[in-house]
């Protein structure tokens, strides 16, 4: 009797471990959206309701168009934005500019996961062999990563708004998920150009959400750069089949890819106008507004110092108190463990460290002061820029989990070390739970030094004939508005004039309704030193009612017709 044998090939098991993980993040998301609503948390960033109504007039203004984008922040947020405010509830209620930063959020979530599993998977199969199981190893880094980047309050309340900040770390983590890839092909003599593709769009992405992904862009163009530019000088580490004029070509599009969007944006301003810098120096620029406000910068002229407060920002926004240097001692072990065992993807961790640079600079040259609470000034005034290190620190908590794998600790205690890691990140959460998170803390206390003058402004304007036309300058009350329900299409504003005509647009219904506003409107809203204070004609018109508002400039509601009858 002769023995058959039947040979089964075995189907590889799917791996729904990204999916599961993207679930989760969706239920963290939206918990913690509902629970921000419940709160009426959404609009305490002055910035978050600007980010909104510069969306909403695109279609909602006297002038509407692209136009109404304005010139100083980029516009790829505020386009994501528009098909979520159109309803005017959640334009008001502000539910409408959470929808883009929660799907950035889960984005991101995902895409550490992918970073750190893919960084470990090929690095540790080089060294075991092939045929090795590494997967167990670079789950648990990968886990372990996309806890502390997931989990993080800051990171939690600021996904919940309109915001750009989850947006531009989901494009920055995405983008460097890509280059990684890029990389780990090229080590195995392969030119992986989608990857490369991708990580361009990423980039191009990045680069129109905030000005941090400039700075992004051009590490990576670099860093492309001086790969293709090795491999043709040094064509001994080049296998014969790999093509490197093909290389070349690649790079040359990536770079290409990644330059058209800064000169787009310096043309764009350069048109319309007239000054291709007017994001960076021009009347609503971050220069001019710190002329204006005149808030103390620690770190002005100081790269160093600028550093050293950023730095203390982000470690604030993973722990309470001094407890952050114990992530910042992470981080550097992260680096000499990848350094050492993980030598072909450590690149891809020093690209996390990208925004130290960018902000070291921004702060110190660029206008835009940071403040801690724990050092002078004492305050908090952008603690959210620390955030940009978050996916930094992430990705390192991966790696020292998986360390506890490639050091060849006991096998019986390597579980336990990695609870143990886990369990200081929940506890160092914990702690930035209990204090308040930094990012929250800073907009409510901003949200209770403003909001009296809005809500006073608010509650007379409720009273007014419901279709009244108003004249008034939104650059920093546009939130009245907002709160009111009261289409911009009724609010004659510094925005509806042809920004190219300058000084002035002596034909703009802007400069009309300064001159004559009974001509145009209803009634005039202005509060003191804003344009409709310094440029408006006050002359015939019946000043209703001066509202004062401690630490606020006074407004002033005139009517600008006749006295009305105050109900709707």
């Amino acid at each position: 009797m002769t023995e058959r044998r039947v040979s089964v090939k075995t189907a590889a098991v799917p791996d729904f471990s990204a999916a599961r993980l993207a679930g989760i993040a969706v239920l963290v998301s939206l918990f913690s959206f509902l629970y921000y609503v419940r709160h009426a948390d959404l609009l305490l960033y002055g910035d978050a309701i600007a980010h909104i109504n510069i969306a909403r007039r695109v279609f909602d203004s006297e002038t509407p168009g692209l136009l109404q984008l304005g010139t100083v922040w980029l516009p790829l947020p505020h386009l994501l934005l528009i098909p979520f405010i159109w309803s005017k509830a959640m334009w008001q209620n502000g539910t409408g500019g959470s929808i883009p930063s929660m799907i950035a959020y889960v984005f991101g979530v995902v895409g550490i996961f992918r970073l750190v599993r893919g960084m470990l998977q090929a690095d540790l199969s080089k060294e075991a062999g092939k045929d090795a199981n590494t997967k167990p190893v670079a789950g648990v880094g990968a886990w372990a990563a996309a806890f502390a980047y997931g989990a993080n309050p800051n990171l939690i309340y600021m996904q919940a708004t309109a915001m750009t900040e989850s947006i531009y770390l989901a494009l920055f983590i995405w983008a460097v998920v890509y280059f990684a890839e890029f990389l780990r092909a090229l080590q195995e003599n392969e030119l992986k150009e989608r990857a490369l593709t991708r990580c361009a769009w990423c980039l191009a992405g990045a680069e129109l959400t905030r000005y941090d992904g400039w700075c992004l862009a051009g590490v990576m163009g670099a860093a492309v750069a001086v790969i293709a530019l090795r491999r043709q000088q040094n064509r001994t580490h080049s296998s014969d089949d790999f093509d490197d004029r093909a290389l070349r070509r690649v790079a040359a599009k990536f770079l290409l890819g990644i330059a058209v969007v800064p000169v787009l944006w310096l043309v764009y301003n350069g048109v319309v106008y007239g000054n291709a810098l007017d994001f960076a120096n021009g009347p609503y620029s971050a220069k001019a507004i710190e002329q204006r406000v005149g808030a103390p910068n620690p770190a002005l002229h100081h790269a160093g110092v600028a550093a050293l407060y950023f730095l203390k920002s982000a470690q604030l926004n993973m722990a309470n108190g001094n407890w952050g240097r114990f992530w910042l001692a992470g981080a550097f072990g992260a680096l000499v463990i990848a350094a050492w065992k993980l030598r072909a993807q450590s690149a891809a961790l020093l690209l996390l460290w990208v925004p130290l640079l960018f902000y070291a600079f921004s702060i110190a040259y660029g206008s835009v002061p940071l403040h801690v609470y724990t050092w002078w000034p004492f305050a908090t005034f952008n603690q959210r820029y620390g955030l940009q290190l978050l996916p930094m620190f992430a990705v390192s908590t991966g790696v020292l989990a998986a360390s506890v794998f490639l050091l060849g600790t006991g096998g019986r205690h390597k579980g336990k070390m990695v609870a143990v890691m886990l369990a200081l990140v929940v506890g160092s959460y914990a702690s930035v739970w209990k204090a308040e998170p930094q990012c929250l803390a800073e907009a409510r206390r901003n949200w209770v030094i403003r909001n009296p003058l809005n809500s006073a402004v608010q509650r007379v304007l409720a009273r007014l004939p419901k279709n009244s036309r108003f004249l008034m300058d939104i650059s920093e009350h546009v939130g009245v508005m907002e709160q009111a329900g009261i289409p911009l299409r009724q609010v004659v504003n510094n925005e509806n004039h042809r920004v190219w005509k300058r000084p002035s647009d002596p034909e703009g219904l802007w400069e009309r309704a300064l001159a004559d506003p009974p001509r145009y409107v209803d009634f005039v809203i202005a509060f003191d030193g804003d344009a409709v204070d310094r440029g408006a004609n006050l002359t015939n018109l019946t000043e209703l009612i001066e509202i004062h508002a401690t630490g606020q400039p006074h407004a002033r509601i005139y009517a600008a017709r006749s006295a009305p009858n105050q109900s709707r």
